[in-house]
């Protein structure tokens, strides 16, 4: 009775030995954090572009709307209307680009308003279905628009909200029932500081600082069956300083970090059966085979990213599954120079960076202005630093600007 027993319970262990699970991680090195309509994050306007794409803390202009409208109160300019053209993927096509339209005017000493139109054309797409049939030709674009109100709250600072719709056209007419366009709104909050000009041994000198909470939105479906996305939800935080040797020349410094306020997508992996060989529990590669998938889509380090935007905003602070490193490793920061001559003449030069692995974009870029009477236009251009190659890379783009009431206001 005893040796039945004993062979019993050696027969129950030796099939536990062969039946074991693992979880095997399926996207271990994928941390980028992927957002619906990433072209709110592309800069639209020449000056920012070639500041290394920032513009949450640099002195006014035009185009302030599209990265701090709490600006536009410290504007010298009464109003202004401003054109940007971008091309996008130039190197392939010709006919992607990003357009916007911006116009604002400073109702007072104290508050100021804004208005933005900014639109994406991904090209035309031609559909074919036989050498008989006429070619079906679409064009799907997504586009914002946006209205701001800005306060100055004292001297030095000012704050400002601006609201923004949003909609987004991709799908394609191919004979599906749905091809309604998905729509959203969306909020931005931001301050702006600005300093006395101050003096110093040998220059003048005065400080620059900004914030912005952009994209504060719910998310979003492109189609009924599809998932939830997240809009581009972003924190940017700025500071520069202004060196003015004399009437005509200056240099201003601006450094600015950003940093998407979205989940991080965490670590998953799928729970899978494998011959334990040798006996230990633990999945061998070399020399035990995997088996039948028990569980999917597990999650081995992080958290649940299916949340509501606002949870998923301070969410965004600490669910890296690499931790607080890798929290780091997701802000961006840029650097840029601009040498102003005579308020007419403008020379800048910007550096970009994102670590390797949320995206590794690095890029130089370069440009230039032009005031000439009530016109301002200028330049940008971008060279990639890293082995994954920027979209704009060898891009020229330019931005038109008509300062209307130029000098009404003393800032500096």
């Amino acid at each position: 009775m005893k040796i039945k027993i004993l062979i019993a319970l050696a027969f129950l262990l030796s099939l536990k030995g062969l039946s074991q699970t693992t979880i095997i991680p399926n996207n271990p090195d994928s941390r980028v954090i992927t957002t619906g309509v990433p072209f709110l994050l592309i800069a639209p306007d020449a000056r920012a572009a070639a500041l290394g794409d920032m513009g949450v803390a640099t002195s006014p202009d035009a185009f302030s709307q599209q990265w701090n409208s709490a600006k536009y109160v410290f504007s010298e300019t009464k109003s202004g209307v401003a054109i940007s053209y971008t091309p996008y993927l130039s190197q392939l096509v010709n006919d992607i680009f990003l357009g916007s339209v911006t116009y604002f005017n400073r109702l007072d000493e104290n508050s100021a308003f804004g208005a933005s139109l900014k639109y994406f054309s991904l090209g035309d797409i031609e559909f074919v279905q036989d050498e008989f049939s006429e070619a079906l030709i679409q064009r799907p674009n997504e586009f914002t628009l946006d209205l701001s109100y800005s306060l100055r709250l004292s001297d030095q600072f000012g704050m400002s909200v601006a609201m923004r719709y949003l909609s987004s056209d991709l799908k394609l007419n191919t004979g599906n029932t749905d091809t309604s366009s998905a729509n959203t709104f969306g909020v931005d909050i931001s301050g702006y500081y600005q300093s006395e000009e101050q003096a110093y041994d040998d220059f003048n000198g005065r400080w620059r600082g900004g914030f912005a909470i952009q994209n504060l939105g719910p998310t979003f479906k492109y189609d009924e069956a599809g998932q939830e996305n997240f809009q581009p939800t972003n924190l940017r935080l700025g500071v520069g300083f202004d060196f003015i040797f004399d009437e005509y020349n200056k240099l201003g410094v601006t450094a600015e970090f950003a940093k998407l306020l979205v989940p991080t997508p965490p670590i998953l992996g799928s729970e899978v059966e494998f011959d334990d060989l040798n006996g230990n529990g633990v999945y061998d590669e070399d020399s035990e085979t995997l088996g039948n998938t028990v569980a999917s889509d597990l999650i081995i380090s992080g958290q649940d990213n299916d949340v509501s935007f606002l949870s998923g905003v301070f969410q965004s602070f600490g669910d890296a599954p690499g931790g607080f490193t890798e929290e780091i490793n997701e802000f961006t920061y840029a650097l840029g120079a601009e040498y102003l001559y005579q308020d007419s003449f403008a020379l800048r030069l910007g550096y970009f960076n994102e670590h390797e692995t949320k995206g590794a974009r690095k890029f130089f870029a370069l440009g230039a202005g032009f005031t000439y009477n009530v016109i301002n236009i200028d330049l940008s251009y971008l060279f990639s630093a890293s082995q994954v190659v920027s979209p704009l890379e060898s891009t020229l783009r330019f931005s038109l600007t008509f300062n209307l009431g130029a000098g009404t206001y003393n800032e500096y």
